[in-house]
């Protein structure tokens, strides 16, 4: 089968690969047919994620069809169309009982302190080949997948196996409710839907940041108030915007890509705006873990006292550097984290099938299997009008 798999930073293929098997009772084998590419797979092909293993399919959004099942999957059949979540949980231990399916004690064969089990990840959290590939093994199938209703089409699905998931659950992070009044930093997909989220959820007002200006468009027709901070300091903007007292909920959906070095804001976001489309740890003596984030020192400046900051944009293990003089002497509260999937996904679906939302607004890019390392290309660039790409695996 075909599968888009990693060989080395920078350097990913579409390779012929041998078609999974069921290994353990609960597996299931899907016939993928819609994939996506998402910013995260970006950190392992940059390596600001490191510890990828060549030769793991890319990978962690899918949607498809059930070929086969092990003896202990007794909610899924042969043909069933379902939606896969990014991250694995067995269900059964005491966090996925509790909904925190990220944490769970025993989908990471790394052990129960090794964190967050996805597809297509590092060595620390499987590693699982991914669902960029024609066909997928899915450890837990009795607790993972969910049905996809005949109402919501593909091009919908394929948004809520990880993108607006991870957004919403960004939304409960930041402890958005009635009124508020949020900035989210970063329109990418994620930030997209975290604006999208904050809306769901109560938020009066919304103010969106970032530099591309497809997104801030995006940003915009979705009701954000948006900020380009390659023109204009954010936090000074949002300052005006707020009669001086800032946001009362922030979410950071970048993550380590929005990395700078410069202490001043201003210096810092041009350096940004021109680095931004090749971050590389080549590049320089950048680091993932020598330099804060902008965004989240924009976040943490931009909040009003007593606010709350979600961070879902993706860190390594290696950052260790954060505002906490700052965000401790506002007494904000921070929250973050990788998101539990499973969780959201049966709610979001009944939204998405009773027309509250469509996904699909966000949706740039349909592309075939076999132009997937352009499509990579193009949106590792961030070029104009390239938001989220989706992939028919049939094509």
């Amino acid at each position: 089968m075909k599968a888009v798999v990693f060989h080395d930073i920078g350097d990913i293929r579409l390779d012929d690969v041998p078609e999974p098997k069921l290994k353990d009772p609960n597996d299931a084998i899907v016939r993928i047919t819609t994939s996506a590419i998402c910013g995260t797979d970006l950190h392992m092909i940059r390596g600001t994620m490191p510890g990828m293993v060549p030769g793991t399919v890319m990978g962690h959004e899918g949607i498809g069809v059930v070929e086969d099942v092990g003896k202990g999957v007794r909610n899924l059949k042969q043909g069933d169309r379902v939606v896969i979540p990014s991250t694995i949980g067995c269900g059964y231990c005491s966090y996925c009982r509790d909904g925190y399916y990220a944490q769970c004690d025993n989908a990471n064969p790394n052990g129960p302190a090794a964190g967050t089990a996805f597809f297509g990840g590092p060595k620390e959290t499987g590693p699982f080949n991914g669902l960029q590939a024609e066909y997928a093994r899915v450890p837990f199938a009795n607790i993972g997948p969910v049905k996809i209703p005949p109402e919501v089409d593909d091009h919908q699905a394929i948004l809520l196996s990880d993108i607006f998931p991870t957004a919403y659950f960004g939304a409960d992070l930041a402890e958005i409710s009635s009124g508020d009044t949020v900035a989210v930093f970063g329109c990418g997909p994620v930030g997209l839907f975290a604006i999208v989220s904050a809306y769901l959820k109560g938020a009066a007002r919304v103010i969106a940041v970032d530099t591309i200006k497809s997104r801030l468009d995006c940003a915009a027709r979705l009701g954000a108030e948006c900020i380009d901070f390659g023109q204009d300091d954010p936090v000074e903007v949002i300052k005006q915007l707020t009669g001086g007292i800032g946001v009362d909920r922030a979410i950071d959906a970048v993550g380590v890509d929005a990395v700078s070095g410069k202490k001043d804001d201003k210096e810092g976001a041009a350096e940004l705006k021109k680095v931004a489309p090749k971050i590389h740890p080549a590049n320089g003596n950048w680091h993932p873990g020598n330099h804060p984030s902008q965004a989240v020192r924009w976040a943490v400046a931009a909040l009003a006292k007593a606010g709350t900051l979600g961070v879902i944009g993706v860190y390594p293990m290696t950052a260790q550097f954060f505002p906490i003089g700052q965000a401790m002497n506002k007494n904000l509260a921070i929250n973050m984290g990788n998101c539990h999937h499973r969780r959201y996904l049966p709610k979001l679906i009944r939204m998405v099938r009773a027309r509250e939302v469509d996904p699909s607004e966000v949706l740039s890019h349909v592309q075939p299997l076999h132009d997937a390392i352009m499509a990579y290309k193009s949106f590792d660039k961030r070029e104009e009008g390239w938001i989220k790409v989706a992939m028919h695996m049939g094509a």
